[in-house]
């Protein structure tokens, strides 16, 4: 099974946004050389490039995460796909795969030892409930679940401990990302998020 029939479900409501974008560029003027290459232009990437929205100290007045809980917008504004007591799973906003989210803690801390245990008990039943939720609207031939603890250990926001759930499918690492360095994702965030949440009435 190929990865653009096993992530079926996130791609139903995308629309053909490529076409869209094809027409967007042509009629544009410039100077080149035309080539044999398609263009996959993607400059939501580039807010990502330039850390908008990292912030540049530990505290939580500068937390995206806690900002979006203080934020006064509707959960499919701010991409929260669900709230439990303790914790709560937000879309990734530069996602991996469609369907990377994460599950955080309400309380702004930074490390996993600093959890309590309940909330260590809540971030690991969210988790679980995340996994049957995706499973059951894009079948994923597996997950990569886990925590990147500081900067140099990967985390683009290490101030707010947050769990990782990243959908994979056969295939997925393709020559985009790893020649390309560029993820073509099938689905607008705010449709994977409306996806996810209305299965995880059904299903988490």
């Amino acid at each position: 099974m190929t990865q653009r029939a096993s992530n079926e479900g996130f791609a139903d409501s995308a629309g053909d946004s490529s076409a869209e974008s094809g027409a967007e560029f042509a009629g544009q003027h410039g100077i080149g050389v035309p080539d044999a290459l398609q263009r996959l232009w993607t400059p939501h990437r580039l807010s990502y490039i330039q850390g908008e929205n990292k912030p540049t100290g530990d505290d939580s007045d500068e937390c995206p995460f806690c900002g979006l809980l203080a934020d006064e917008r509707s959960d499919d504004e701010t991409l929260i796909v669900a709230r439990d007591e303790l914790v709560f799973a937000v879309l990734n906003l530069y996602p991996y795969n469609p369907g990377h989210l994460m599950v955080l803690p309400y309380r702004h801390v930074a490390d996993y030892t600093e959890l309590t245990g309940e909330e260590t008990v809540a971030v690991a039943e969210l988790t679980q409930r995340a996994m049957r939720v995706i499973r059951g609207v894009s079948a994923p031939h597996g997950f990569n679940i886990g925590l990147n603890q500081g900067p140099v250990a990967g985390a683009g926001i290490a101030a707010h401990l947050h769990q990782h759930v990243v959908p994979r499918w056969g295939g997925d690492s393709n020559f985009m990302p790893v020649i390309g360095h560029t993820r073509v994702l099938p689905q607008l965030l705010a449709d994977t998020r409306e996806l996810l949440a209305e299965a995880w009435k059904r299903i988490g």
